[in-house]
């Protein structure tokens, strides 16, 4: 449907294989990243946790000084609000975040200077 609003045709995806839910772990290697639901971007989204490694691969959720839109198709603002706070904020200030585009960052540089956050972006 978002692809449509562009005018690009998307073909209907075929059914997932296995449905990631809140908690889940997935193994790579050596490494377990744990499922973390954040929606607001869009509402499936998710983050995936390493505490081992102090990292969380972020999407489209958390940003160098900035958050991820909520003006597309099913997008909301409040929902991603929370969805930070509650998901996100709660980790250790040292976990990295790399977020689907721009630069790293960490909870702790997010949580002390983006406007989103801090409430200067209101």
């Amino acid at each position: 449907m978002q692809g449509e609003l562009f005018g690009v045709r998307v073909d209907t995806p075929p059914p997932a294989a296995h449905l990631l839910a809140e908690g889940d772990e997935i193994e790579l290697g050596k490494t377990r990243l744990r499922v973390l639901h954040t929606p607001g971007h869009s509402p499936g989204s998710v983050c995936f946790y390493d505490a081992a490694g102090g990292t969380v691969i972020g999407g489209d959720v958390l940003f160098q000084g900035s958050i991820g839109r909520t003006d597309l198709w099913e997008g909301d603002y409040d929902t991603l609000i929370a969805s930070i706070r509650e998901k996100l904020l709660v980790l250790p200030d040292e976990t990295v975040v790399y977020p689907g585009h721009g630069p790293a960052t960490t909870i702790g540089v997010e949580r002390r200077t983006n406007p989103f956050l801090t409430g200067e972006a209101d």
